[in-house]
């Protein structure tokens, strides 16, 4: 596939928080990178952060915003020798996904999944390296533990839901509406708790017969925290992974004794490559043969144009979604 002259992205005006077109010189994959042509690009609340000048871009990485991204590789760097151009991959990235040309380390670019579209396949990469992460290595949750998850509709709640029943686990979720409740119920969650309506910490309680439950998936924090607490049963692990209800909170210290909890927590954009790469490998062997069977897929709201990336970005903002939100490049 020949190169174009250009690189056609989305970067973030300087001094704002508007995202405009742009063309640039297409970049020259490095020793162990790729070069990959991008079909699609996964949207996700990083993106959003950085977008507002909360959340910048680690050292060395692009300042186009987009981490994770599917498409065809079209150059490789002299080192890489488990791919070859031509090769159809998604990969997970730490900046320049919102653009037609996408540098990645080959070492985080997987096959796309039998039977998986570019659209579908670049839903995979953030969100699967993230719960993997978190839910199964950080959090070792076991089969037939109960886990708690925060935003069950979003993409990280729609693939934890996924993977946590495909492991064998219970599940309870939180969501907004009636309807996202009804959708996580339908995708395998064995519980789900309109916070709007509902108290969390009251209905996780009766659902476990007050024993609570073994692991917190959280990406609100705030205010959640201490409630997450007394969600918890003996030896139960919280794990924070994002803090949309802020960084600060207070905590009672004498449940953490008494039920001898684990609070943990991540980011995985400014982990290094060896990090991603080992994840990468657990999702090749234990997660890559549920999704092309179909037992696991990926939940695709809707997708948009590149040029059209600020309407996307409004539409994760209003948190109507289900699923993941998609650029089309």
């Amino acid at each position: 596939m020949p190169l174009l002259n250009s690189l056609q992205a989305i970067e973030i005006e300087a001094g704002s928080e508007t995202l405009k077109f742009v063309e640039r010189v297409v970049p020259t994959p490095a020793d162990h990178q790729v070069l990959i042509n991008v079909v699609a690009a996964g949207i996700n609340r990083p993106d959003i952060m950085q977008r507002k000048g909360l959340y910048p871009a680690p050292p060395g990485a692009s300042d186009i915003p987009g981490l994770e991204i599917s498409g065809l590789v079209v150059a490789k760097g002299k080192a890489v020798t488990q791919l070859k151009e031509g090769d159809a991959v998604c990969a997970l990235v730490t900046g320049g996904g919102y653009a037609n040309y996408c540098l990645a380390a080959a070492e985080l670019c997987l096959p796309i999944p039998q039977g998986l579209s570019f659209i579908e396949a670049a839903a995979l990469p953030e969100t699967f390296f993230t719960v993997w992460s978190n839910l199964f290595d950080r959090a070792q949750l076991l089969p037939n533990e109960t886990l708690l998850v925060h935003g069950g509709t979003s993409g990280i709640g729609t693939t934890a839901i996924q993977l946590a029943k495909a492991f064998n686990s219970n599940i309870i979720v939180t969501a907004g509406s009636a309807e996202k409740c009804l959708f996580c119920l339908d995708l395998g969650a064995d519980a789900a708790i309109n916070y709007r309506d509902q108290d969390f910490v009251k209905e996780v309680k009766r659902l476990t017969q007050n024993k609570g439950v073994d692991v917190i998936l959280d990406m609100i924090g705030g205010d959640y925290f201490p409630r997450n607490l007394q969600c918890m049963g003996f030896d139960a692990r919280l794990v924070q992974i994002a803090i949309q209800n802020g960084p600060k909170t207070e905590i009672n210290l004498l449940p953490l004794m008494l039920k001898r909890l684990t609070l943990t927590g991540s980011t995985l954009r400014t982990r290094d490559d060896h990090f991603k790469s080992k994840i990468a490998q657990k999702l090749l062997k234990n997660v890559w043969p549920l999704l092309a069977s179909g037992q696991i897929k990926p939940i695709i709201h809707s997708t948009f144009t590149l040029k059209d990336a600020s309407q996307a970005h409004q539409l994760m903002e209003s948190s109507q979604h289900i699923g993941k939100i998609i650029l089309e490049v």
